[in-house]
């Protein structure tokens, strides 16, 4: 009971940022119909520049607390991003909207690549290590220990989440959004900018993915040029879980793969001695996205159209 009351805690804190990164996946194929494969990449970006920032600020002024330290890396990261994937949508895919379907894919794929190789330039192809500044304290509850970092992630996202849902739900923007996503040409008859929406989609999905960043390399201690990808993969293997283009059912499939993935690794790596412990936790992710794929393809919630945003 104890391994499984703790892996579900790994769980969720893997699921929340699994649910960050996806809701990025989610926004941009629900207005583009584009899987963005560069996003995963602006993800690693935004954990690098943050990490970057942290060390300068710890070097430069160690009696700051940790708290703040980490604050800056990400105040700084989080415009980074959002230049990145303005520079990315208006560059690579702007000009290719009406090109076929495959040209996007192939074009996010080839920015993925590049963003990994001009991190490696930047950074080195070496991990960088996350500076021991953060509390660690920890806490039981029901045989599980959970550490504030745990229980920051958790809050900090699901505040994210409920954020997002209101901008979109609740603005005007969020309705110019949900607009474009069920008709371009129609909105755009509506008086609705429609390049300016798309743009704003990627920055705010950039934005999130630059907190997402953050937190991964906060949770496991290092960052590396090369962590976006898996990360990328397993976040839209959450939302097509969940159902792509659905905010909801980002939130529900990330959560939902991080505690499969974290019980697998686990809880059924203790029950068969280790043979399918923490090395194989990736398989179970794509397990998931298998079975998904062939017995529900439009995933958990489904793809809602008019609201897919």
């Amino acid at each position: 009971m104890d391994i499984f009351a703790q892996q579900l805690v790994n769980g969720l804190v893997l699921g929340s940022i699994y649910a960050l990164v996806a809701l990025g996946y989610t926004m941009v194929y629900g207005i583009l119909e584009l899987i963005n494969f560069a996003h995963g990449e602006v993800t690693m970006i935004g954990a690098m520049v943050a990490l970057t920032v942290i060390g300068v600020l710890a070097g430069v002024a160690p009696d700051l607390p940790g708290v703040l330290v980490v604050l800056g890396g990400i105040l700084v990261a989080i415009p980074a991003c959002m230049l990145l994937a303005f520079g990315i949508e208006k560059i690579a895919y702007r000009p290719l909207r009406k090109a076929p379907r495959l040209a996007p894919l192939i074009t996010a794929i080839g920015v993925s690549i590049i963003l990994q190789n001009l991190a490696m330039l930047i950074w080195g192809r070496q991990y960088v290590s996350f500076p021991e500044i953060l509390p660690t304290t920890k806490f039981e509850v029901f045989g599980a220990h959970i550490s504030l970092l745990q229980i920051a992630i958790v809050v900090l996202a699901l505040t994210i989440m409920a954020c997002l849902w209101l901008l979109v739900e609740r603005t005007r923007l969020g309705r110019a959004m949900r607009a474009t996503a069920q008709s371009r040409e129609v909105a755009e008859l509506m008086g609705v900018n429609v390049d300016r929406v798309i743009s704003a989609t990627f920055i705010i999905g950039a934005a999130i993915a630059a907190i997402a960043g953050v937190m991964v390399s906060a949770y496991y201690g290092l960052a590396h040029y090369y962590m976006g990808f898996m990360l990328g993969l397993k976040a839209f293997s959450a939302a097509v879980l969940g159902g792509i283009g659905n905010i909801a059912g980002a939130m529900l499939g990330g959560l939902l793969l991080g505690v499969i993935e974290a019980l697998g690794a686990g809880y059924i790596g203790d029950i068969t001695g280790g043979f399918l412990g923490s090395h194989y936790q990736d398989v179970f992710a794509f397990f998931v996205l298998i079975g998904v794929l062939v017995f529900r393809p439009s995933g958990l919630l489904g793809e809602r159209v008019a609201n897919r945003a």
